[in-house]
């Protein structure tokens, strides 16, 4: 009877458990097909190249994790028309013969964009070889030259406001204050005399007289010389075009010589790391940015506030203060990504509809480009803000 009982039992319980099996087969079915459907798709392959590391790992840094947050979400949610993104990233070590060695890696991989990369020199270190093998490049960079002349870069884009509006945007800000006679100091790199040279033109058609210029290197530490100089001229104003860490040992140094006049950098020290190496010495400089960093006191009928709000609350969550140096990667590889939903796998497709980018509400403004605008960014991308305790707040001019 023990015996029976004990097979009998064993026989229910067998059939308890092929029942659950069953059970959870069928009830998983539209999961398994979706898997299944995914695991047959060739995944969407897309390159990155950022500064990770060396001087521009400020940048490179959050650009890293915003896009792979937003690659991880793409993924979990399925994919692209259940193609996965299949991304490489390089990191370029903020030196442009790293640069141009790893874009030629991605084309060999065969992907079908290139993100990158983070500054102004690394960026233009790519052009030639996206150019000459016909893959599509959105940089998050600010130089002009990155995309201008068009008719010279047909495959390249850029989601960074270009240098030109911000020297036009703090050239709108000197007059409004009635700064007239500035002197000019910037990075002896390729962001710096791009920025030069685009705010030459700008204080030019705008009444603004340039005093005199100073250059100094990306990796100095004390810039005593330079504002010594500076210091002879007596302008109104002094305007830094450089990122961190060099933008910073600027401001500490400018502070240290005891200068007054108002300091306006460019819109290259829009993240927290230019404050933290600062310090005090940050309180009171004035620059131009994306609305990014103010996007909570922006008014709730600002077609990019929710997008703003949004984007800053998921990377705060994972990574610490926000950036607009993120923002302009998020606007990168979401750009390439809706482009590539409408394109499919066909470089020449996905760069069109790229070019054909209308009113896409992004970080670093609503972009609008066009067959003589890679870049689709106008003056109301950007916003003056000062640094008062630490913390950004909106000026109005």
């Amino acid at each position: 009877m023990v015996v029976r009982f004990m097979r009998k039992h064993a026989l229910l319980v067998f059939a308890l458990i092929l029942a659950l099996v069953v059970a959870g087969c069928g009830g998983s079915k539209e999961n398994t097909e979706k898997e299944a459907s995914t695991e047959t798709k060739e995944p969407y392959k897309i390159g990155v190249v950022l500064d990770i590391s060396g001087p521009g790992s400020s940048l490179g840094i959050p650009e890293r994790d915003t896009i792979n947050m937003i690659i991880e979400k793409v993924n979990e949610s399925g994919g692209i028309d259940g193609h996965l993104i299949e991304l490489t990233m390089l990191d370029n070590k903020s030196n442009e013969t790293e640069a141009a060695l790893a874009v030629k890696n991605l084309i060999e991989k065969d992907v079908l964009a290139i993100v990158g990369c983070s500054t102004s020199g690394t960026t233009l270190a790519m052009i030639d070889a996206v150019q000459q093998s016909e893959v599509p490049l959105v940089s998050a960079a600010a130089s002009i030259r990155i995309v201008d002349p068009v008719n010279e870069r047909k495959w390249v884009f850029k989601t960074a406001q270009s240098d030109s509006l911000v020297a036009e945007r703090v050239v709108t800000y000197l007059k409004s204050k009635g700064l007239t006679k500035i002197a000019f100091a910037s990075m002896n790199n390729a962001f710096g005399d791009s920025g030069r040279a685009e705010f030459e033109k700008a204080a030019a058609a705008g009444g603004i007289t340039i005093l005199g210029t100073e250059k100094f290197e990306v990796n100095d530490t004390i810039m005593t010389s330079q504002i010594t100089n500076i210091k002879k001229l007596n302008p109104d104003a002094v305007i830094a075009w450089a990122i961190p860490p060099s933008a910073s040992s600027f401001t500490t140094s400018y502070r240290a010589l005891g200068l007054t006049q108002p300091l306006i950098h460019s819109h290259g020290i829009g993240n927290k790391t230019f404050i933290d190496l600062a310090g005090k010495d940050a309180d009171g400089v004035v620059f131009p940015v994306g609305k990014l960093l103010a996007a909570e006191g922006l008014p709730d009928d600002d077609p990019q506030k929710q997008v703003l709000v949004q984007y800053a609350t998921d990377f705060e969550a994972r990574f610490g203060p926000r950036n607009t140096f993120g923002g302009h990667a998020w606007d990168a590889i979401n750009i390439v990504l809706d482009a590539l939903e409408k394109a499919g796998p066909d470089r020449a497709k996905i760069r069109d509809e790229i070019e054909k980018t209308q009113n896409f509400v992004g970080i670093s403004g609503i972009f609008n480009m066009s067959a003589e605008d890679h870049n689709g960014l106008g003056l109301d991308s950007m916003i003056m803000v000062e640094i008062k305790d630490g913390q950004w707040v909106p000026v109005i001019d």
